[in-house]
């Protein structure tokens, strides 16, 4: 009896594998065994099945996806993705609330890559991470939200500024206000600045914060019970990045930028 279309594809990890190894390109048996870590007697029948589907055909002595074959492998690794980055640390995304970023970007989640999650130590709640200071001088781009306070957040601001780099901040109204009143020298700093900008959203987004740079990401949620524990996902890959900078476009879009 012929395999169901989707049985065909996620049943095997053989099968599945080759899919995606020859999205990168044609490639015969000899590469196939050695990059799949597979012998010839194992992988003939998985090649055989996708043929039979049309997922893929061979060229000589090269196997190559078919127009089906990449259309089904193109959407398949955006959910491969996904997965990937929810089973590394099920407990933790499992618990998480994520109601305030849009479908369009949770949906691709599986962009963080290879993230890690930064823990902070009892002792050291009040501190930011390492993991952040040390990486933020090497940024020269940088946007950052904030839905919290955090009295290190003024000083390094200022230092950005003094560094010249390129600086987004956007703010929830009663975080702006205690900026305004607790930390004027700062802000006035900071509003002068050329090289940065300031934005304060009214709307109600449950995440506590993201910084994405040129260089990291760096992200935190509620759990669904409102509470914050001081877990923060961390990625310095590209795609990572460019997630992270769509998130936070999508929340300066409704947000409004304070005159200097």
């Amino acid at each position: 009896m012929k395999l169901a279309l989707s049985d065909a594809i996620w049943i095997s990890d053989k099968r599945r594998n080759l899919l995606l190894l020859l999205t990168e390109g044609p490639r015969n048996i000899d590469q196939i065994k050695a990059a799949l870590n597979v012998n010839s007697r194992s992988m003939m029948p998985q090649i055989k099945i996708l043929k039979d589907w049309e997922l893929i055909e061979q060229q000589g002595e090269f196997y190559i996806l078919t127009d089906t074959g990449k259309l089904l492998v193109e959407n398949m690794q955006p959910l491969l993705d996904s997965l990937n980055v929810i089973e590394e640390n099920k407990e933790y995304w499992c618990k998480r609330d994520l109601s305030s970023i849009p479908p369009h970007i949770l949906k691709r989640i599986g962009e963080l890559g290879h993230y890690f999650i930064i823990e902070q130590d009892i002792n050291h709640l009040f501190e930011l991470p390492k993991e952040f200071t040390e990486n933020i001088p090497k940024s020269r781009s940088i946007m950052s939200f904030a839905a919290y306070f955090h009295p290190v957040y003024p000083s390094i601001y200022s230092e950005i500024i003094d560094n010249g780099s390129q600086l987004s901040l956007m703010f929830t109204r009663p975080v702006f206000n205690r900026m305004k009143e607790d930390y004027s020298e700062y802000l006035d700093k900071i509003l002068a600045s050329e090289n940065c900008e300031v934005l304060v959203c009214d709307e109600q987004i449950n995440l506590p914060t993201i910084t994405v740079t040129d260089w990291f990401l760096y992200i935190s949620f509620f759990d669904h019970t409102g509470r914050y524990d001081h877990k923060i996902v961390m990625s310095f890959d590209s795609d990572a990045l460019r997630w992270g900078e769509d998130l936070f476009d999508h929340y300066k879009s409704s947000a409004n930028r304070i005159d200097k």
